[in-house]
């Protein structure tokens, strides 16, 4: 589906225009989006619009890296959206140019539809048209990443407060997991905001940068709540680890006790476990009260030498 928004000079909103009315020359700027479209309508960037081929492949070809590439008189744009349920990256490609914006995408996008209909009810000042546009879409998008880490943030204040086991610790890889996949997506978006607010080629007017700023100072702060999360859960998982280690300590503490103990009462008792004929001892009439009391006394003995060692506290 492809989806127009014209606004003329005399500021005038029109919208699902015949792309042949994009020249007509009372058109201050337009806004074209490629929303989930056919082969054929894809073929109208080459055929129309007249994109480079390597734009037009890198649209075609999902899933780019969010990046930036120049041609002549238009900026190539490859943006990451997030997906909220599986915080999985989705791709919107966008053209800009002095007075156009060309968005091209296969997944829905919401912030892009929000942007659309806040320009035809008229609730954005467009002082820049499609520069501002541009932004606005950034904005939207990069706000978007918050409302996922918060639920993360969320999840991790909840298994603060839990008692470490094994549910605990595979929750942590879990949100492990899910930080990685947001951080793939945030870090290169905040390269991308950096790259454009140091290049002098951009088509994006210099009274405009500071709102671009913005965008990179919540990118910052998105990667170091990722960066802080992650730290938090390797704190979570050591913990777990320690406190682990520490209960087989604890296990293999008991077991050598009870090993010194009874190694020396197994020796004596293996002993006179053996079948020779001839024992003197075991025709004794007392012989079974002696062993017995010996095995006490050593028992006995290695207890206290294991109690003043300090194995028992």
């Amino acid at each position: 589906m492809i989806r127009t928004l014209i606004v003329t000079k005399d500021q005038n909103v029109l919208i699902d225009v015949p792309l042949s009315r994009l020249s007509d020359p009372d058109i201050h700027w337009y806004w074209v989006d490629f929303d989930d479209p056919t082969e054929e309508e894809a073929s109208l960037l080459k055929s129309h619009f007249h994109f480079h081929p390597l734009a037009i492949e890198d649209c075609l070809h999902l899933l780019q890296r969010p990046k930036l590439d120049y041609y002549d008189g238009y900026d190539f744009f490859v943006l990451h959206d997030i997906n909220q349920n599986t915080l999985l990256p989705e791709e919107i490609d966008i053209f800009l140019g002095h007075n156009f914006l060309v968005s091209f995408h296969y997944l829905e996008a919401s912030e892009l539809e929000l942007v659309r209909q806040r320009i035809i009810s008229d609730k954005l000042t467009l002082a820049n048209g499609s520069k501002s546009v541009f932004y606005h879409i950034m904005d939207k998008i990069v706000d978007e990443y918050f409302p996922s880490l918060y639920r993360i943030e969320d999840s991790l204040n909840e298994l603060e407060a839990q008692d470490a086991d094994e549910n605990l610790i595979e929750e942590v890889y879990t949100i492990r997991s899910q930080l990685l996949k947001l951080r793939r997506t945030i870090f290169p978006m905040r390269e991308l905001l950096y790259r454009i607010l140091n290049s002098e080629r951009v088509i994006i007017p210099k009274e405009d940068r500071v709102y671009f700023m913005d965008i990179y100072d919540h990118l910052l702060k998105l990667s170091e709540m990722i960066e802080s999360n992650r730290e938090m859960t390797a704190d979570i998982r050591d913990s777990y680890i320690s406190i682990n280690s520490n209960r087989m300590n604890a296990i293999m503490k008991t077991l050598t006790v009870l090993t010194s103990v009874f190694i020396p009462l197994t020796f004596i008792a293996s002993i006179y476990g053996m079948n020779f004929e001839y024992m003197p001892e075991l025709s004794y009439r007392w012989s079974y009260y002696i062993v017995l009391t010996v095995m006490f006394v050593v028992g006995s003995s290695m207890i206290i030498w294991l109690w003043r060692k300090g194995w028992f506290k």
